[in-house]
């Protein structure tokens, strides 16, 4: 019996860079075939959170990550297969340029032949950007170019001269015209929060699925050839029902909202129960086995936290108690002693680690790691703009994908492990059901000769 198949036009939306307009194009895009009554899928490449979620509100169904490194290929080929088995288009978002990063978008879209459109932001030039989409398309020749979207197009006569000097190999789909009501609104590690702006992104992704109509884009998606995306010739191992009967609280508001979909899918698959809960507005934790607080803008509403000690009370005697705790990014930030904003304002956090947080302005940390933890290595990713002080020794440190400088560190006080990583559960997720599990027995370290060098 043979690998199964199924097929799906499907389109890959990179650019020459960020800031071209990717995710506006993306989301106008999914918005125009959802009113149109069709049913698209929309993935994003990379350890993005925000993206995703705009993404998800635009299309009406969930978002995936994907990334060739952090959750591997047959995890991104099952994926795929998945969604050409329902959708009728796979929209696919790259990110930053299209050859950057290792892997970087163009990875994606060659292993799984999948056409790319490239968005440029052509203001300021008409003849130079089929010059460049040209250059990009001839750089390397296991890539499939569709064509050009030509964003914040100042006329008609701007679109004339780019596409009259594109060679015929590369059309132009679509000159999207110059309007900051079609642009997403953005803030620092990237755009805001769907949840906060719901009603404007709407307005948004109407009036970009009305101008990707009017630029003709649907003539160019009727004409994309379906792409045959197989399963994976070995099936992914099955999920073990390691958590079955534990709960697991989830922190889950404006504070605590960098959550893949894909790990909430996991943890309940290994069988536990996730209640989530607001450490911004609850008073209380819900009855539950493990916390986890994951990454998210704390350092936004630092005071909120601050503020709300009844919920810091709660989180406290469950540390004391022994109970596992998994704090990412954000949620470490929110473990420490204190917090400082950009406005200089020190907060009063949980305390659950020594140290200190402040954030440090526009430059961050950023990288592909994995966390050697001694319940085992999972594979995830950094992104940040603080910095913690005056902490305790951690027991080790990321490594990084392709340096070998120590990467994030990682503590660990009594079950509580934190860390600025972010992980991606399904990469491991032994070593996770090690983590949340409430057993102490079930929680023996996993030693491995890469954690033995992270902690020497």
């Amino acid at each position: 019996m043979g690998t199964p198949t199924a097929t799906c036009p499907a389109l890959f939306i990179a650019a020459p860079a960020s800031g071209q307009g990717k995710t506006t194009v993306t989301a106008g895009l999914a918005r125009l075939l959802r009113n149109q009554g069709k049913v698209v899928r929309v993935f994003k490449t990379g350890p993005d959170y925000l993206d995703p979620q705009i993404l998800a509100q635009a299309s009406g169904q969930p978002v995936d990550q994907l990334d060739l490194w952090m959750a591997g290929d047959a995890y991104c080929r099952q994926r795929f297969y998945e969604a050409a088995c329902e959708a009728d288009l796979i929209l696919v978002e790259g990110a930053m340029g299209l050859f950057d990063g290792e892997p970087s978008s163009a990875d994606l879209a060659a292993l799984f032949d999948i056409p790319m459109a490239i968005v440029m932001d052509v203001k300021g030039m008409a003849q130079t950007a089929a010059a460049l989409v040209s250059g990009l398309a001839s750089f390397r020749d296991d890539i499939h170019i569709a064509g050009l979207i030509a964003n914040a197009c100042g006329s008609q006569r701007h679109r004339e001269l780019i596409e009259d000097a594109l060679p015929p190999s590369i059309p132009l789909l679509a000159a999207v015209p110059r309007d900051p009501t079609l642009s997403l609104p953005e803030r620092h590690l990237g755009l805001v929060q769907a949840a906060e702006i719901r009603e404007d992104l709407e307005a948004r992704f109407e009036a970009g699925a009305k101008a990707l109509e009017a630029a003709g884009l649907m003539e160019a998606l009727a004409a994309l050839p379906p792409v045959t995306f197989s399963a994976p010739q070995e099936e992914l191992a099955p999920v073990k029902p390691a958590l079955k009967g534990h709960t697991i609280g989830v922190a889950r508001d404006a504070a605590f909202s960098f959550v893949y979909q894909a790990n909430l899918d996991l943890l309940e698959q290994m069988g536990a129960t996730l209640r989530f809960f607001s450490p911004l507005t609850d008073s209380e934790l819900p009855e539950c086995d493990a916390l986890w607080l994951p990454g998210g803008y704390p350092e936004l509403h630092a005071e909120t936290l601050a503020d709300n000690s009844a919920m810091r009370g709660a989180i406290k005697g469950f540390f004391n108690a022994g109970k596992p705790i998994l704090a990412e990014c954000g949620g470490m930030l929110y473990s420490l002693e204190t917090l400082t904003d950009y406005a200089e304002n020190t907060h009063t956090m949980l305390g659950l680690l020594p140290g200190h947080g402040a954030m440090r302005g526009r430059r961050g940390c950023q990288g592909m790691q994995t966390a050697e933890l001694p319940e085992g290595p999972v594979r995830g990713h950094a992104h940040h703009r603080s910095m913690a002080e005056g902490t305790s020794e951690p027991i080790g440190h990321g490594r990084r994908q392709r340096h070998p400088a120590p990467g994030e560190a990682i503590y660990r006080q009594k079950r509580l492990t934190a860390t600025y990583l972010h992980l991606f559960f399904p990469n491991n997720p032994d070593t996770v059901a090690r983590l949340f599990s409430a057993s102490s027995a079930y929680c023996e370290p996993q030693h491995s000769e890469a954690f033995t060098h992270a902690i020497e």
